[in-house]
């Protein structure tokens, strides 16, 4: 077995010169806090690359989802219908606002929000708020069908693109479909400032009211004046610094992640198991290129909340034995997102499955890994991870 010297981490931040000279900028003109020319540059660059009217830029993506959340009118009582299958930033700003998140499962087509499940959601919960809806790993949720589920209940779509900038659904972008809708720039994205995110919408009145939601509601009077409930989430003009030096390499970062997919694909073809798939209208981003072992397949894996073992068994694998294999030779991969609905934490959330009596979600859990998919990999040290998966299954 081979050990690399370096850890190959499963997606790691690109660094481009332009990045030191707008940081650098910021530093020297002394506009180092929430105004300045870089955090006006990307909203511009946000909103040229997307197609929207207004990019608002702030602290992270968590805190454009819980402005998402206010903005679409959520409170206490109300019901909110998210992904189950993701990270639980999608829901924490739900639940910040004493609202419910009703968890809705996951289809195969996408691993993303069933269109089904969702429209059994609200004959169960006809008057729900909004509806978050996360696209995993870069891949777009099947946006227009969702939409106009929205549309027919009346209720606010938040289109999570955390994971999908750039990526785009019959032609059009990913992050122009909801109401509301919100990017990520953490460290781990395909565009970051190590922290950071945007809140998008074509619509110049709630682009304003999100700026000063951002800012501690302040009044536009020379005393400080608050008639709402404010918060800190303004983004930062050096870390609006690094990203302004990303932002140009958006499509470069793309084509390195979609070749990293092809990759596998191509190396992994004859074993039993398919990549993280996606609709014929969409274009992912190919953040993460994943697998899904086929349950014929798989070895035996026992999971709790907090351990995990598996059996080897000659010709087949599950996805602990892998990233136990692959963490020995100094290589990062990570689970699929535990569904919600299995999280102590939101044990009381209710969930909605097209099948009562099967999760999609928790199907996806047990037999998907995400795999190394840093866009600086090297084609020698993707192939050593790819021969050593295809010898987990011998």
């Amino acid at each position: 077995m081979e050990i690399f010297s370096e850890k190959v981490w499963i997606s790691t931040p690109t660094y481009h010169e332009e990045e030191i000279d707008y940081i650098k900028e910021a530093i020297l003109t002394n506009w180092k806090s929430t105004i300045g020319e870089n955090i006006d540059e990307i909203e511009r660059l946000v909103c040229e690359k997307i197609g929207c009217r207004y990019a608002v830029a702030l602290s992270s993506g968590t805190s454009a989802l819980h402005l998402a959340v206010i903005e679409a009118g959520v409170g206490k009582g109300d019901y909110v219908l998210c992904s189950d299958m993701t990270f639980c930033a999608t829901i924490n700003p739900v639940i910040y606002e004493n609202a419910t998140p009703v968890l809705i499962d996951s289809e195969y087509d996408s691993w993303n929000m069933d269109p089904v499940a969702l429209e059994k959601a609200f004959k169960l919960y006809p008057n729900a708020k909004a509806v978050i809806c996360a696209n995993l790993y870069g891949t777009p949720s099947k946006l227009d069908e969702i939409r106009d589920i929205c549309d027919r209940y009346g209720a606010v779509l938040i289109e999570d693109a955390a994971e999908s900038f750039g990526a785009s659904y019959r032609g059009k972008m990913s992050g122009t479909f909801g109401h509301l809708n919100v990017i990520s720039f953490n460290g781990n994205k395909i565009i970051t400032g190590s922290t950071g995110g945007c809140l998008l919408t074509d619509d110049e009145k709630i682009a304003e009211h999100i700026r000063k939601l951002s800012t501690q509601s302040k009044e536009p009077v020379p005393w400080y004046q608050h008639e709402e409930i404010g918060y800190n989430y303004r983004m930062s003009n050096i870390v609006a610094g690094i990203i302004r030096g990303q932002l140009p390499y958006l499509e470069d970062h793309i084509a390195q992640k979609k070749a990293i997919y092809e990759r596998y694909r191509e190396g992994l073809t004859g074993l039993p198991l398919t990549l993280n798939p996606h609709t014929p209208d969409s274009e992912p981003n190919f953040w993460l290129s994943c697998i899904l072992i086929n349950k014929g397949a798989m070895c035996e894996q026992k999971r709790t909340d907090m351990t995990v073992t598996f059996e080897r068994e000659s010709g087949k694998s599950c996805p602990t034995e892998i990233f136990e294999t692959l963490k020995a030779m100094n290589v990062e991969s990570r689970p699929i997102w535990k569904p919600l609905h299995m999280q102590p934490v939101y044990k009381d959330c209710p969930s909605v499955s097209v099948d009562d009596s099967f999760s999609v979600c928790e199907d996806i859990f047990e037999r998907g890994l995400c795999l190394p998919s840093d866009n600086k990999m090297k084609a020698e040290t993707q192939d050593i991870i790819i021969q050593t998966i295809r010898s987990c299954f011998e």
